[in-house]
């Protein structure tokens, strides 16, 4: 009960049920199911892990195609429980999001101590973001590793109360903080930038009041993480020869044709898809936030701790626009900046209206953005919930559709080539050379090359593929090697400016079995 009390505010229980009605809210209008493909491949593999202690997407196959360790650990726990697994998925992703707002508040509350309702604000506003929503329904570790950036400024602020620690409290500290940057980092590997980013901070600040004391903090957290972290990077290394899982050098080299355009242009389409929602009403309170923080920089050197969450967001955008600018997906990999960045808007925002309540001009316009605000999120929050159920339809209707027809009408001994490779894996689990490289990295130095990658298919004896057209080697779906023998005709993909998902038999010598 101490515990309990010490720790959980009566807001946090509204923050859980909030969190269960948005996201059960999308789950209920896209009638289940999940936005990505990506999202059955944590399935497969975690159903894999749970059901015969294998970190393989194909059973017998040793792969690093997760690129979320942890994600595909919390998921096979479900599978080992025998639960519902899709029940399982949206309660990590409610859990995940409910924390969020629990530690957004908490974050909030420290800025503005005398606000009392600023917590909650802060907090509703991140269960609330659309995004956000979509990510803790998407089946995906996204949300989750939302959470934890925000749990890593937390502890980082925290060093701020450290008013003449002892050393041992100081390396407990420190302790806790490499735990949760080893989790981090197994759930998405940027979370080493991060903790890269706090230690810059912590060491440029010295928080600890010595240097003695960020040494013990230092070490503390340094040999934490490294503890942790060693069953991630040994079974990377027994995997794929390296530190990263396979899905890093496959995802870079399938989109390396985005890295032609300028960084400024990357940049800028990395940041889009991020500011199509209500948080585009906080953006003047980021910019109040920002400048405030500059200005007290200069009375006291530890306000460049309260600069974090703006350089974590600006840092992880800044980093795909340079690597992987993949800004499809309603930018899905850069979406855990959010939470960082709706955290800072709402206290500016707050700021900005306090400042401005002098005057009658003032007070019209900062209350007027406070309502349009709050209206946007409303709507922004119903319209998401319309993108989600197109998303979740579009691969319903041709991966899990596809996958399902060759579940039914191809042998299990068939050699497939597939390029979305997890409603296949799961539903119709057989031998797959997967196009895009994910478990099967021997293809990522010539992904996307035509010839060859059909001379791959033929060594490797491939009898079918199933693929969009631009996924096919060379995007040609009239290649003289295709033999149409199943498309989805589903409806969402078409609505929304796609193709359908086509099924083939292959053919080495051009000619096509009749019938």
């Amino acid at each position: 009960m101490k515990f309990i009390t010490k720790y959980f505010r009566r807001s946090d229980v509204l923050f859980i049920v909030f969190a269960i009605c948005v996201v059960a809210l999308y789950v209920k209008v896209a009638n289940g199911g999940f936005p990505l493909d990506d999202s059955w491949i944590h399935q497969v593999y975690g159903r894999n892990l749970a059901e015969t202690g294998q970190w393989a997407f194909i059973p017998g196959v040793p792969s690093a195609a997760s690129t979320s360790p942890l994600y595909t650990v919390l998921l096979a726990f479900g599978y080992k429980l025998n639960l519902s697994y899709k029940l399982w998925t949206y309660f990590l992703g409610i859990l995940s999001l409910s924390v969020t707002g629990m530690v957004s508040a908490r974050l909030a509350q420290r800025m503005l101590p005398q606000n009392r309702i600023i917590g909650v604000i802060s907090g509703l506003a991140q269960i609330a973001a659309w995004h956000l929503v979509w990510a803790a329904a998407s089946g995906m570790e996204t949300m989750l590793f939302g959470m934890w950036t925000l749990v890593l400024i937390w502890l980082a602020w925290r060093e701020l109360d450290a008013h003449l620690p002892s050393s041992r409290s100081a390396f407990g500290r420190g302790v806790l903080f490499g735990v949760c940057v080893a989790l981090a980092t197994m759930t998405r590997p940027e979370g080493i930038a991060l903790a890269a980013l706090i230690g810059t901070v912590m060491l440029i600040a010295r928080p600890q009041a010595s240097f003695a004391l960020f040494l013990n903090w230092g070490i503390g957290a340094t040999v934490a993480f490294l503890v942790a972290i060693t069953p991630y990077l040994a079974l990377n290394l027994h995997l794929t020869g390296g530190l990263l899982p396979d899905t890093a050098a496959a995802k870079q080299a399938e989109n390396a044709p985005l890295l032609t355009e300028s960084y400024f242009e990357r940049l800028i389409k990395m940041t889009l898809p991020l500011v199509a929602g209500a948080q585009l009403f906080l953006l003047p309170g980021a910019v109040y936030y920002l400048n405030a923080e500059l200005r007290r920089i200069r009375l006291d050197f530890r306000s460049l701790f309260k600069l974090l969450p703006i350089l974590w967001g600006g840092s992880l955008i800044a980093l795909y626009a340079a690597r992987l600018p993949a800004y499809y997906q309603h930018g899905r990999y850069v979406i855990p900046a959010l939470p960082a960045f709706i955290l800072v808007g709402v206290v500016g925002s707050v700021w900005l209206l306090k400042q401005y309540n002098r005057s009658t001009m003032g007070r019209v316009i900062t209350r007027a953005l406070a309502i349009s605000a709050i209206f946007a999120y409303v709507y922004f929050l119903v319209q998401g919930s319309v993108i989600y159920r197109q998303d979740v339809s579009i691969i319903d209707e041709e991966m899990v559709a596809s996958a399902n027809w060759i579940r039914e009408n191809i042998s299990p001994d068939a050699i497939l080539a597939v390029h979305d490779i997890g409603a296949v894996g799961y539903f119709a689990p057989r031998r797959i050379l997967d196009l895009a490289g994910l478990v099967s990295p021997e293809i990522v130095p010539f992904i996307l090359d035509e010839e060859p990658l059909w001379h791959w298919l033929q060594d490797k004896h491939a009898q079918y593929l199933m693929a969009f057209p631009d996924q096919i080697p060379g995007d040609d779906p009239n290649n003289q090697h295709l033999c149409p023998i199943f498309t989805t005709g589903g409806e969402a993909a078409i609505r929304a400016g796609g193709p359908n998902m086509t099924v083939y038999a292959l053919t080495w010598d051009g000619n096509c079995p009749q019938g």
